[in-house]
C-alpha cells in the first residue's frame, strides 16, 4: 500500500513537472516569436546596428517593462512600435523585460575623443546622472542603463526629454535635467555614457 502510494506520488510530481516543462517550453517559443520582431530593429541579442535604436540588452527589467507599457498605452510615440506593442500581453511584456535583462549588455567601443569623454564626465557629475542611472551607469529597476548605449541614441534621448517630445516613466526628472542641458552638454555626456567602461 504505502509502495503503491509512493508510486502514485511519483507518478503525479512527474506529470506536473512534465506539464510544467511542457508550459515552459510553449512560454519559450511565444517569448523567441516576440523576440525575434524586436530583432529586426534592437538588433541580434539585443545589441542594436541601427542608428537611433536603443541597444536593449542588460536593461533593467521594469525599465523594458514600463516602456513597453508606455508605448502601448500611447503616451511613448513611435512608429514602429505602435503597431507591435499593441499586439502584446502583460505576460509578454514581463517575459520581455525578463529576457532583454538577462542578455550581455553591450561593450563600450574605444573612446576615440576621450577629451569630450572627461567633458562629458563633467556634465553627468554636474547633473548628477549617477543619482538615478547608479555609479556605473548600469540603472537599476524602472531607471535605463546608459553605459555602452549607442550615442547618437543618447543625444536623440536627450534632445527628446528637453523638447518634452518624450514622456513616460521618469519624464518629468529627465526633461528637468535636459532643459537645461546646452548641445555642448548633451553631445559630450553621451560620448562619455556611450563609451563608459
Amino acid at each position: 500500500m504505502r509502495r503503491q502510494f509512493i508510486s502514485h506520488a511519483i507518478s503525479a510530481v512527474a506529470l506536473v513537472t512534465l506539464g510544467a516543462l511542457s508550459a515552459s517550453a510553449a512560454d519559450n517559443a511565444a517569448v523567441k516569436e516576440k523576440v525575434a520582431v524586436c530583432a529586426g530593429c534592437h538588433g541580434e541579442n539585443g545589441i542594436s546596428q541601427t542608428e537611433n535604436i536603443p541597444s536593449l540588452a542588460g536593461q533593467p527589467d521594469q525599465f523594458i517593462q514600463w516602456q513597453l507599457v508606455f508605448f502601448r498605452a500611447g503616451s511613448r510615440k513611435n512608429d514602429q512600435m505602435q503597431p507591435i506593442v499593441e499586439e502584446i500581453t502583460n505576460e509578454d511584456i514581463r517575459n520581455l523585460g525578463a529576457y532583454f535583462a538577462a542578455l550581455t549588455p553591450p561593450k563600450a567601443a574605444e573612446d576615440k575623443d576621450p577629451d569630450l569623454s572627461k567633458k562629458g564626465a563633467q556634465v553627468a557629475v554636474g547633473r548628477r546622472c549617477a543619482s538615478c542611472h547608479t555609479d556605473s551607469f548600469a540603472g537599476t529597476k524602472a531607471v535605463a542603463r546608459l553605459a555602452g548605449q549607442r550615442e547618437e541614441y543618447l543625444v536623440k534621448a536627450l534632445r527628446d526629454y528637453k523638447s518634452s517630445q518624450r514622456v513616460g516613466g521618469g519624464g518629468a526628472a529627465m526633461a528637468d535635467v535636459a532643459y537645461h542641458m546646452s548641445d555642448e552638454e548633451i553631445t559630450a555626456v553621451s560620448h562619455y555614457l556611450a563609451h563608459f567602461k
